[in-house]
């Protein structure tokens, strides 16, 4: 049986210069209405993660979230996905710094009239901000991350450094690190402790 899975490793597939065939008819069969479109895999793990805290199947919703492997590929994402393509709405998030390209590449996609919503520096930072510091050590210090934690803290170029920015540094120093964490600072929230750009999204859906 068909499954997001599979509609994502078409739209990879495509994005990389295949046939948009496979995506095209996955999509229908899956009845796909809407493409979140994430800049890694790392939000996407987030997204997933809230999807089922609140109980919310997004593929059976018809909500597709797509990891486009850097932002830079927004245009193309958008392209393929949004109205010259397979015409799903789009939405998702998207790093302040990184805004005005979004823009550019979405209105190139005849789809500025997207819901795109922000983060500051990226979901991390939210996500690290929204559980305060300590509490996002001790989620370290519980997934036995705790001395590659020191060991990084000792590095001469985290002395002085805000501790939230340590932890956001940290995050991104091992492969799939942040990808695992992602899931994990998500599960640590309150329900009322979401950050905007991620409540903000859910609530489109």
């Amino acid at each position: 049986m068909a499954d997001m899975g599979a509609f994502r490793d078409a739209v990879r597939g495509w994005a990389n210069g295949g046939s948009g065939e496979s995506a095209s008819e996955l999509a229908e069969r899956l009845g796909i209405r809407t493409a979140v479109l994430l800049e890694g895999p790392s939000d996407l793990a987030a997204v997933e993660a809230l999807a089922a805290r609140r109980d919310r199947d997004l593929a059976a919703e018809g909500v597709a979230a797509v990891s486009m492997g850097g932002a830079m590929s927004v245009a193309r994402y958008a392209g393929l996905l949004g109205p010259p393509g397979l015409g799903l709405r789009l939405t998702g998030l998207c790093d302040e710094r990184e805004r005005p390209f979004y823009d550019r590449g979405l209105k190139r996609a005849q789809a500025a009239d997207s819901a795109f919503f922000v983060c500051v520096s990226d979901l991390e930072d939210e996500l690290i901000r929204a559980l305060g510091t300590a509490r996002a050590e001790e989620i370290v210090e519980t997934e036995g991350d705790l001395r590659p934690w020191q060991t990084f803290l000792s590095q001469p170029a985290q002395h002085g450094r805000p501790r939230h920015d340590q932890l956001r540094r940290f995050l991104g120093t091992k492969k799939g690190r942040k990808i695992r964490y992602g899931h994990l600072l998500v599960e640590a929230l309150n329900a009322d402790e979401v950050p905007a750009p991620l409540a903000d999204l859910f609530a489109s859906l």
